[in-house]
């Protein structure tokens, strides 16, 4: 087990970087933020010089690949960060330099066991994209097709292990100071990047994640994912279908072909949706990166396609029930409903008034309807509702972070598209058809019929098993058991070893700062 004086001298480190960024104020000097936490950034920063405008997103990219899905989390929680931390950890851009090819072939070929001309009939060493947890290259087959080859960069797996064990760590500390801090669910967030990061950190898990959303999208027109090439997968090497297609940030180009633009950008909308709500699993990182257009002849919005999904959301059917519900009521401006739905779901507190809240979603809602998204959008509707969860004592639902970012990603997409789209005006026929097709009578019956049915052929177990197990209760999936962390302060009743903590963050804190000063000097 790691020990307290690494994390701290980890945190400290961090902390050097963000100060040298201007990204450590806002934590300084936010009025929520704990006292012994305000204390360690002053360590962190002395003698630092820090610039007048912040620079979150390159803070975030020196620290690490780690800190880079960290600040992609935090970009959509304007609660947290604040907007102006929001805006700029949006551009944050997941790229790194090229490793050599030599490493990258010694990684193939020691993941199957087999030359790398055993598995490829040619290889360009020269990779099309460079993140920082894998590299993506061109290779043909031996049967003549052209495909796409993703490999993880060696040590990855073991540099992220490091550091999300001291974001847990800090977490639960941060979390064990209650008030704000409790509320916002640290260490929950911290457990849901950490399931993500590990899918990602598993290429056969996001080959199994794309064949997943393939099969769920069969019957949608208009949008694909690539086949995989399963005999060239394994954990830490992915192959899939070449693509060839215009990237949908490329709006020239996909003009010059002729692509219907609004229609397009109605297609993009129309699939998210039908993947978070028709399908409850969806493409959580969809940024203008990861999605093409194929022109057709016949069809003059093109097939969207997608690629990279190693980030996938899924939501179960009652909190996909509860979303369907909140974002119809919020079109149609029935906030009565979308209050209950809250508190039905059990993410505000019960001792709260359901009046009070509507109102209070009333006030976010009623500014945004009927208007295009280049006045009013989506995340700055995220941005109201965020701002009355205080007030309302309302958790941070882990679950349902994915969700938001995803949302922000695709209103951003869908209006650069089309700066006249509406996406209530998209949305709300979508959500009013799935709720007549799942909420309706003839769904509520069948949907009790079959429920009552598979209740009476599971009442033995459910007999046996009631004493040991309740259901979990509200819209959140049950929380999975989050890591034991020995809290430092927890250690100084039990000894009086927390002087040397305190020295170890004293002394990581000048340490810091003299190797920077010699890194300047030099």
């Amino acid at each position: 087990m790691t020990r307290p004086a690494t994390h701290i001298l980890r945190l400290l480190k961090w902390g050097r970087v963000l100060a040298r960024h201007g990204a450590l104020r806002i934590i300084e000097e936010g009025r929520n933020t704990p006292a012994p936490v305000r204390r360690l950034c002053r360590i962190a920063r002395f003698g630092t010089r820090q610039p007048a405008i912040p620079d979150y997103a390159r803070a975030f990219q020196e620290i690490g690949p780690a800190a880079i899905k960290l600040g992609q989390t935090l970009a959509t929680r304007p609660d947290i960060v604040g907007e102006e931390a929001t805006r700029n950890l949006l551009s944050l851009q997941d790229s790194l330099p090229p490793l050599p090819f030599d490493l990258v072939r010694r990684e193939i070929e020691d993941s199957f066991g087999a030359p790398l001309e055993a598995l490829f009939a040619s290889f360009e060493p020269e990779p099309i994209g460079s993140a920082s947890i894998a590299q993506v290259y061109r290779a043909t087959r031996p049967d003549g097709a052209t495909v796409a080859v993703k490999v993880l960069r060696p040590g990855v797996r073991e540099r992220f292990a490091q550091d999300i064990e001291t974001y847990e760590w800090a977490a639960a500390h941060l979390e064990a100071l209650g008030g704000e801090a409790a509320r916002l669910r640290p260490r929950a967030v911290i457990a849901n990047l950490k399931r993500w990061t590990l899918r990602e950190l598993d290429l056969r898990r996001e080959a199994a994640s794309a064949s997943e959303l393939a099969d769920a999208m069969k019957g949608y027109e208009g949008y694909r994912v690539p086949n995989i090439d399963w005999d060239r997968t394994n954990g830490r090497v992915m192959t899939l279908e070449w693509i060839e297609g215009i990237k949908i940030s490329n709006m020239e180009s996909l003009r010059n072909a002729g692509v219907d633009m609004p229609l397009l950008a109605k297609r993009l909308v129309l699939a998210f949706l039908t993947q978070a709500i028709n399908a409850g699993y969806f493409h959580a990182d969809m940024h203008q990166g990861n999605l093409f257009v194929q022109p057709g002849a016949h069809d003059p919005a093109g097939t969207i396609v997608a690629i990279d999904f190693g980030i996938m959301g899924r939501i179960n059917r009652q909190a996909r029930q509860w979303l369907a519900e909140i974002l119809y009521g919020l079109t149609t401006g029935n906030y009565r409903r979308v209050a209950e739905i809250h508190f039905e779901a059990q993410y505000v507190p019960s001792y709260h008034s359901v009046e009070e809240f509507a109102t209070a979603l009333r006030a976010v809602g009623e500014p945004m309807r009927g208007k295009p998204v280049s006045e009013l959008s989506v995340g700055q509707m995220l941005d109201g509702l965020f701002a009355i969860t205080r007030e309302f004592d309302m958790q941070t639902q882990p679950h349902l972070l994915l969700l938001q970012k995803t949302m922000v990603m695709v209103e951003g997409l869908a209006t650069a598209l089309d700066p006249k789209i509406n996406m209530w005006d998209v949305a709300a026929p979508f959500v009013r058809n799935w709720i007549r097709d799942e909420l309706g009578p003839e769904a509520f019956l069948a949907d009790r019929l079959r429920t009552d049915v598979d209740t009476l052929l599971r009442l033995p177990a459910l007999v046996r098993r009631i004493e040991e197990r309740y259901p979990p209760k509200g819209g959140a999936p049950e929380q999975a058991p989050l890591p034991r962390v020995e809290l430092i302060w927890a250690r100084k009743r039990r000894s009086n070893h927390w002087s040397g903590y305190v020295a170890a963050a004293v002394g990581g804190g000048v340490a810091a700062w003299v190797l920077t000063l010699s890194g300047l000097l030099s």
